[in-house]
């Protein structure tokens, strides 16, 4: 069995909260809710599909790490903080799952940084 990998976005908030931005263990990959901020140029868009596409632009980063892609994704979460937001992030999550289609909960909730609209959780199956 593959051991447990930890992996980082780089972001300091997961030193700092005692968290991975995703954990690989055996076939499986759990990422971490993750929301739209853009860690190399320390910034997030205010837009609500700006910050769903860099969201998934996070995700794809954190499944290749851990050698997966969206196509592994079986389960997903998705949290946006207004009901008005939740049409535009989901126009934008149906182009990148519209064909994967995995098992998933939309929820809408306060984010810890009330500049966040969107936080995505996956779990993906990596292919053995």
């Amino acid at each position: 069995m593959t051991a447990r990998r930890l992996i980082s976005s780089g972001s300091e908030m997961e030193r700092e909260f005692g968290y991975s931005r995703a954990v690989a263990e055996g076939e499986w990959v759990f990422v971490s809710g993750t929301t739209g901020f853009d860690y190399a140029a320390g910034s997030i868009a205010v837009d609500v599909a700006e910050q769903t596409r860099q969201t998934f632009r996070n995700i794809e980063s954190a499944l290749k790490d851990a050698g997966a892609t969206l196509a592994d994704v079986v389960r997903a979460r998705y949290i946006v903080t207004a009901p008005e937001h939740w049409p535009i992030a989901a126009a934008v999550i149906g182009d990148k799952f519209g064909d994967i289609r995995p098992a998933a909960t939309a929820i809408i909730a306060g984010l810890v940084d009330p500049r966040m609209k969107v936080e995505i959780e996956v779990t993906a199956k990596r292919k053995q």
